[in-house]
């Protein structure tokens, strides 16, 4: 990606990340890039372009982390699945959590034709798949309960401020992993 075009998806993604998307204006995103509006529309049609470039960077990152946390899990010999709880209590506690991006699209987009709201679906639809293939005996049902545990941690990371909830949920995890695994 060109320079200008990355550092206009990065500042609209912090923006997008701390406000919204509905309340991120294009003003603040081209006085906080230092771009002119010709620059932003050179790179990008319109404002939900540059909200899709900005979520699907953000897939990207996302997907970055959880895979580091889960091979290193996995090198040491420890549930890749639980790993990605690990993954989502540094996020939790970190400063950049100001909740879930691709939850937050999907409140503001509702409509389910949406491209924001599909792509922000597609993403978790992506977690889940990522959960499945370190459970690849187990099946989709058992992802999707555990992508359940995901997405409650982050509701209530972000809605009740329980920064410890992915511990929590990771405790559920394994006990939910080890009842499957004794069956």
């Amino acid at each position: 990606m060109q320079p200008r075009k990355q550092h206009l998806v990065d500042t609209a993604l912090v923006l997008f990340n701390q406000h919204g998307y509905h309340a991120t204006g294009i003003d603040l995103i081209l006085a906080q890039a230092k771009v002119s509006k010709a620059t932003l529309y050179k790179h990008f049609r319109s404002k939900d372009e540059l909200i899709l470039a900005a979520l699907e960077q953000r897939h990207e990152q996302v997907l970055h982390m959880i895979n580091a946390k889960i091979e290193a899990a996995n090198r040491v010999g420890d549930c890749g699945v639980l790993a990605i709880f690990d993954a989502l209590n540094e996020w939790f506690n970190s400063s950049q959590f100001f909740g879930c991006n691709f939850i937050n699209a999907c409140a503001e987009f509702t409509s389910a034709l949406d491209p924001i709201h599909i792509f922000s679906a597609q993403h978790k639809q992506a977690i889940v798949a990522l959960i499945q293939s370190q459970l690849a005996d187990k099946g989709k049902h058992q992802a999707e309960q555990i992508g359940l545990l995901v997405e409650g941690a982050i509701v209530l990371a972000h809605t009740r401020g329980m920064k410890d909830s992915a511990i929590m949920a990771k405790g559920m995890a394994s006990s939910f992993i080890d009842k499957n695994h004794s069956e």
